[in-house]
This record gives C-alpha cells, sequence and structure tokens, in this order.
C-alpha cells in the first residue's frame, strides 16, 4: 500500500524503470507512490546505475531487525524535542547521509554533517558526535577534518575549552564561493595549455573554450551566492512569503 514498506516486487518494478532511464517521477507515479520514496530507495541502495532489487530488499530487511534490536541506549531510543517522531527522524536522517554521499562526501563526513544539521544548536562535541553515531572519536575526528577543510563546519571553543563542531548560516555561502574559487586554478592551467600548443589549434581552442565556460560558471555562482546570502539569514517560522525574494540591489 502507498506509505507502507516497498515491497520486493515494487523494487523489481523500480530496477525496471532505472533500466529504462525512466525518471523517479514516472517511477513513483506508476508505483503510486511519492517520489521522494522513490528517490531514497534508489539512493540509498547504490544509486541508479547500481541499484539492484534483490540487494536492496535484503539491505532493508537487515536494517529493520537492527532497529528491532537495538540497544535502550542507541540513537533511536534518544527523546526527541517538540515532538518530533523519533522513528522518522532516523529515517530521514539516512535519506539526508545518502544524498551527501551521492554528492561526494565520505558515508562518515555525510553522517556527521548530518547529525550536525538535524541538530537545533547546530553544534555539536566530538564526544557527543561519536556517541550520537556510535562510533570512534577517531571516525569523528578524520570526518572532521575533512569538513573543515571543504568549509562545511568550523571549530570554536565554548565555556568549558571544548571544541565544538559548527554548522551556521555563514557557512553553506563560504562553502559555495570556495566551490566557486577552486575552479581558478584550472582556469589558470587551461589557458597556460594554449600558449604551450598553440592558439590556433584545435587542443588549444578545447581548453580555452574550457577556461571560459568554468570563468563564467565560477562567476555565476559567486554572484548568485552574494544575492541569494540573505536567505541562510531567515528566521524560524519565516514564511517564504515574508522573504522578498533576493536581487541585486538597484539602490
Amino acid at each position: 500500500m502507498p506509505g507502507g514498506r516497498l515491497t520486493q516486487q515494487e523494487r523489481q518494478q523500480i530496477a525496471l524503470g532505472l533500466a529504462d532511464s525512466l525518471p523517479y517521477a514516472e517511477i513513483a507515479r506508476r508505483l503510486e507512490r511519492p517520489t521522494s520514496t522513490i528517490t531514497r530507495e534508489v539512493m540509498r541502495n547504490g544509486g541508479p546505475t547500481a541499484y539492484r532489487a534483490d540487494l536492496a530488499h535484503r539491505a532493508t530487511e537487515r536494517r529493520a531487525h537492527r532497529r528491532r534490536t537495538a540497544s535502550p541506549q542507541g540513537p533511536e531510543s534518544v527523546p526527541q524535542p517538540h515532538g518530533r517522531d523519533a522513528e522518522a527522524v532516523a529515517e530521514y536522517e539516512e535519506t539526508f547521509t545518502t544524498v551527501l554521499m551521492a554528492s561526494g562526501l565520505t558515508k562518515m563526513a555525510a553522517r556527521v554533517l548530518t547529525c550536525l544539521f538535524t541538530t537545533d544548536a547546530g553544534s555539536l562535541t566530538a564526544s557527543e558526535l561519536a556517541r550520537r553515531l556510535q562510533v570512534s572519536p577517531a571516525s569523528i575526528s578524520k570526518a572532521i577534518a575533512f569538513l573543515e577543510g571543504q568549509s562545511l563546519v568550523r571549530r570554536e571553543r565554548d565555556e568549558r575549552r571544548r571544541d565544538r563542531y559548527v554548522v551556521d548560516d555563514e557557512l553553506f555561502y563560504q562553502a559555495t564561493i570556495a566551490s566557486a574559487r577552486a575552479n581558478d586554478q584550472l582556469v589558470a592551467t587551461a589557458r597556460q595549455g594554449v600558449a604551450v600548443l598553440g592558439p590556433h589549434t584545435p587542443a588549444a581552442a578545447r581548453l580555452e573554450n574550457i577556461a571560459r565556460f568554468l570563468d563564467f560558471i565560477s562567476e555565476s555562482i559567486t554572484r548568485a551566492a552574494e544575492q541569494a546570502r540573505e536567505v541562510l539569514h531567515t528566521k524560524p517560522g519565516t514564511t517564504s512569503n515574508d522573504t522578498a525574494r533576493p536581487g541585486p540591489d538597484h539602490g
């Protein structure tokens, strides 16, 4: 039934749809399921190119078994604030982690970032992260080092002089700008090749086109990030109608 767990037959239909290059929305329509259900199912089980119905079904059964046999001290037993459904939160965190992994993060880095994003305070210590995720402090340290290098988290000291790892309103902006600027070295190197290979050769033309493309993309991303920056500071309870769409300042 729509809303219940996917059956093995439905997973086979998903695999067939992926083999036919159908979009998630179309597969969902045929199964009378939400598109988000199909997206989550595929992304947590290898992605569109590696999804296999039998493996996905067995993995789901293993996850269900782990939830049933989880210790009372497991992360899902932690009381949730604001009347949240603990199982729904755990399911969402798994989905968010899977999407972050698809964007290129390692599993542990994705789990740490998800944990920080879904914490109301937006900050946790290494020991709090290790306890919530039930992993070793060394695993947390390695993931944090990577995330700091990508400008996705920042470190600060609390009143007890403990390191806290923070995601705040500015980090997504800073990470976006850093990503745009990461192209600069490639642009410079491509243009160096134009001189080496000769400006009127096909290879040089290819490199120049790559440089121009990346230059344009970098400038566009930076400009859009500056214009949309205020969106990251929208307060809880503010609706989209309460906040003007960001745009260029006309003075």
